[in-house]
Parts: structure tokens; C-alpha cells; sequence
């Protein structure tokens, strides 16, 4: 019995020293330029760096599955930018979706935030071709209503952001945006009639 328990040690041990020495490895080249098809192949920097972040997430203790700062600094990947440690991580859980995304799009992505950013809006785009039946009857005013309502608004609204808003929400509805000006100039024209 106590050589089996030697030998579980040696194990752990090994697999322990590997991760710290892999983590410190990725610490080293995470500032160097890499392409994301580089970087995402089977021995890339974000595959290697996602895995390993997957292990460490698994191991983890906390009850929110989060990988402690003690732990990032054990495994000296501390020093790589926490934004990067999650794209890495996102890359890997999502990996074959990820990787059919990339074979299937005609253009080409330089970061994981691009890639990520262009998933979502695809995902976002299939949506409503997935709206449910009660939607259906719904008109594209009361959808947007509807939508309003449970959002709150943290943001300084600013002139551009509002002019940028008014012609995304023409290209997307089919609006004339001369109409849309011509209806904001007479409801102006009626307030200052009222005044």
C-alpha cells in the first residue's frame, strides 16, 4: 500500500511540475506576435494556454470555478493579460465550433476578439430566423418597444451616437432616412408652435 501511495504522488507530482512548467513556457512567449492561425493550432499559444486554463479551472477550489491569482502566480501565467487568458479559455471550450466558424468564413480573423465578436453577431443573425410563432404577428415597432422597456440606458447618449443609432435603425428596418428627417422636423415645428 505504500508504494501505491509513492507512486500517485510521483504522478501528481509530475503532472503538477509539467502544468508549471508549460504555464511558465506561455508566460514567456504571450507578448510575441502570433498569428491567430498559429496561435490556435493544436500546439498554438491560446490552444496550449486555453487548456491549461482549463485544468486549472477544473482543479479549482472556489465555488465560482474561478482559477485564483495564487494559482496563476504558482503556475506563472499571472502575467498574461486576463483578457487573453479568457479568450484562450472561451477558444478552447468552443473549439470545434470555433474551428468550423473559421473554416467556413471567406474572411480571415487577426485576434480571438474578432473571431468571438463575429460568432456572436452570427449567432445574433440566426436568431430571428428562430423567432418563436407568437413573434411572428408582432410588428417590428412593437418588438423594438418591447425591447426598450426592459433595458436601461448607462450611457451618455452623445449627437453621433444618437445620428449613428437613427441610420443603423433605417438600414435596418428599410426606412428612408429622408422621411425619418422630414418627421423629426415637423414634430420639432409643433413643439415650438406649442411654446
Amino acid at each position: 500500500m505504500a508504494k501505491s501511495s509513492k507512486a500517485s504522488s510521483a504522478v501528481v507530482g509530475t503532472t503538477i511540475d509539467a502544468m508549471i512548467k508549460e504555464g511558465k513556457a506561455l508566460a514567456s512567449i504571450w507578448k510575441q506576435t502570433n498569428s491567430l492561425k498559429n496561435s490556435t493550432k493544436a500546439n498554438g499559444f491560446d490552444t496550449r494556454l486555453g487548456k491549461l486554463l482549463q485544468q486549472l479551472k477544473a482543479q479549482s477550489t472556489l465555488d465560482s470555478g474561478q482559477v485564483s491569482r495564487q494559482t496563476l502566480t504558482t503556475y506563472g501565467i499571472h502575467t498574461i493579460d486576463r483578457r487573453r487568458r479568457a479568450e484562450a479559455l472561451w477558444f478552447v471550450e468552443n473549439e470545434v465550433a470555433c474551428r468550423d466558424f473559421m473554416k467556413a468564413s471567406k474572411k480571415g480573423f487577426t485576434s480571438l476578439s474578432a473571431l468571438q465578436k463575429a460568432m456572436n453577431a452570427a449567432s445574433k443573425a440566426e436568431q430571428p430566423a428562430k423567432a418563436e410563432p407568437s413573434d411572428v404577428g408582432q410588428s417590428s415597432e412593437a418588438k423594438t418597444s418591447s425591447a426598450t422597456e426592459h433595458r436601461s440606458v448607462s450611457v451618455q447618449i452623445t449627437r453621433s451616437k444618437m445620428v449613428d443609432t437613427i441610420l443603423h435603425h433605417c438600414k435596418e428596418n428599410n426606412l428612408n432616412i429622408e422621411d425619418i428627417i422630414n418627421d423629426l422636423q415637423s414634430h420639432v415645428a409643433k413643439q415650438q408652435r406649442k411654446a
